[in-house]
């Protein structure tokens, strides 16, 4: 037997005739009068997730940010599955700058898009603002490493410096052999201090953590039964508009044939962690 659903109540009703009204203000940019809609929504049904994100998109199209944080928090309380909250909520954190916040985030609505549509525009846009945001947080540390390596370069170079000067008091007549000891050191310690910068200087990401048909770096890694690994959101735009067949091998294939790729999705987190340069996307 089926499910017995549970009539709408004449204040369910009502929320929803004001939930479409704010629909169709959004639409024509009239913010102010779809936030008022959804509130009035909001008051006859505070238990719904949607009106609260509904009302949040408004806040973010106004750039009140705090309000967005407000309402998102609302709704994921209500719902946390919602991707539209929590990916909302990131882009407000990351307004205030509190970036692993953000990026946290971010990385919940990115991994509940996933699971909800691999393949829609909302993840595609939530991978872009949480790489932009990772890459500033990179960016902002690795200002802050070259300044701390830096200092400490100068004032190891000094100590050097003065204790060749020691040295060379204490070593008349060997001055040629303190001489060659200190530019050894100065040489030795240099050395380290470059290798300290390597991680943040940006190179090439390595072709096995690139996708064949995007050549970036992967986000979502799928393997297909011919051993060859795909970005997910790619190939299966591929299957559904060129074929059901694998772009290199065109063998037949099948979308529930993909399997997802966890030792090369690891490798990237791995390389991004240690590399975060490699998140910029333009």
């Amino acid at each position: 037997m089926a499910p017995v659903v549970a009539p709408m109540t004449a204040a369910a009703k009502q929320a929803e005739l004001l939930k479409k009204d704010g629909n169709l203000y959004f639409s024509k940019e009239r913010f102010a009068a779809a936030i008022d809609a959804y509130t009035e929504a909001i008051t006859l049904c505070p238990d719904v997730a949607v009106y609260w994100t509904n009302r949040a998109l408004c806040h973010r199209k106004r750039n009140d940010w705090h309000k967005v944080e407000q309402d998102c928090r609302k709704a994921i309380d209500l719902d946390n599955n919602s991707v539209k909250a929590h990916y909302m909520l990131g882009l407000a954190l990351l307004q205030k700058q509190q970036y692993a916040l953000g990026v946290k985030a971010l990385d919940k609505a990115l991994d509940l898009g996933r699971g909800a549509n691999p393949n829609s525009y909302m993840v595609e846009e939530i991978w872009r603002e949480l790489a932009k945001a990772k890459y500033l947080e990179w960016e902002q540390g690795s200002s802050k490493r070259t300044w701390e390596i830096q200092c400490l370069w100068e004032v190891c170079k000094m100590a050097l410096e003065e204790k060749h000067s020691r040295d060379a008091v204490q070593s008349e007549g060997f001055l040629d052999e303190t001489k060659t000891s200190h530019v050894e050191q100065l040489k030795a310690v240099e050395e380290v201090f470059r290798r300290a910068e390597e991680d943040d200087i940006p190179t090439e990401v390595p072709d096995y953590l690139c996708c064949k048909i995007t050549l970036d770096i992967f986000r979502d890694p799928v393997i297909t039964p011919s051993g060859i690994t795909y970005e997910r959101a790619e190939l299966l735009n591929h299957l559904q508009k060129v074929g059901r067949f694998d772009p290199v091998t065109r063998e037949v294939l099948e979308p529930s044939q993909l399997v997802p790729n966890l030792a090369v999705k690891e490798a990237v987190h791995a390389f991004l962690d240690k590399h975060g340069w490699a998140y910029k996307t333009d």
